[in-house]
C-alpha cells in the first residue's frame, strides 16, 4: 500500500493543477486584439484596470465587455438606488457562497448605510432585523426569488409600490448579474485576496 501513495499523488497531481488554474488571469502582454481591445474599453468605462470577475471572463471578451457594460448601470445607476443594490448584492454573494463578491461589496454595503448587525446577519445566513421598511421589501424580493424561483403576487405589488415597475426590473436584474457574476468566480475558483475572510460555510 504504501508503494501506491507516490503513485496516487501523480495522478492527482493534474487534477489539482486544474483546480487551481481553471480560468486563469491572463497577462495583458497575452491578450488577443480582441481582448485587448475590451480591456482597453473596460478601463475608459471604469477607469480601473480589468479585474475581479471580468478577469476569468477576458477568455471571452465580447462576454466581458457586455458583462461590464450591464454592471455599469446596475452597479452605478439603477432605480432602486445603490444602498439597496448594494443589500441585494450581499443577499446573492450570500447565496452562492462567493467569497470574493462579499470581500469587494460588504465594505461598499456598509460605506452606504447598510447597518453592519444586517450585514453580519446576511454573512450569517440569517434574516436581518431592524431593516427598513424598502430594505425589508428588497431583502424578500430577492430571497424569495432565489429561493423559490418564483415571485408572489404579495410580494411583487410590494415592489412595484415602492419602487415603480423599472424599479422591480432593476431590482431583478441586479440579483440575476450578482448571480451571473457569482456563478462565473465560483466555476473559475478565483482566488479570495490575502486580507480577505472566507464566508461561513453553510449547509447545502
Amino acid at each position: 500500500m504504501p508503494r501506491l501513495l507516490p503513485i496516487l499523488a501523480l495522478c492527482l497531481m493534474p487534477t489539482m493543477t486544474l483546480a487551481q488554474d481553471r480560468l486563469p488571469t491572463i497577462p495583458p502582454d497575452q491578450y488577443t486584439a480582441e481582448q485587448k481591445s475590451a480591456a482597453e474599453a473596460f478601463e475608459a468605462a471604469r477607469k480601473v484596470k480589468v479585474f475581479g470577475p471580468f478577469e476569468p471572463l477576458m477568455h471571452s471578451p465580447e462576454v466581458m465587455t457586455l458583462a461590464r457594460s450591464m454592471g455599469d448601470y446596475l452597479r452605478y445607476k439603477p432605480k432602486i438606488g445603490t444602498r439597496l443594490s448594494e443589500l441585494v448584492i450581499l443577499i446573492n454573494a450570500r447565496l452562492w457562497t462567493q467569497d470574493y463578491e462579499w470581500y469587494v461589496h460588504a465594505p461598499i454595503a456598509a460605506k452606504v448605510g447598510i447597518a453592519p448587525e444586517v450585514i453580519a446577519a446576511i454573512r450569517d445566513g440569517r434574516r436581518p432585523t431592524g431593516l427598513s421598511e424598502e430594505e425589508e421589501i428588497a431583502y424578500d424580493f430577492t430571497t424569495e426569488l432565489q429561493q423559490t424561483k418564483r415571485v408572489s403576487d404579495t410580494t411583487f405589488a410590494r415592489a412595484e409600490q415602492r419602487f415603480g415597475k423599472q424599479g422591480v426590473v432593476d431590482l431583478t436584474a441586479i440579483s440575476g448579474y450578482y448571480t451571473f457574476l457569482a456563478m462565473q468566480l465560483n466555476v473559475a475558483r478565483y482566488a479570495l485576496p490575502k486580507d480577505g475572510t472566507p464566508l461561513p460555510r453553510l449547509p447545502e
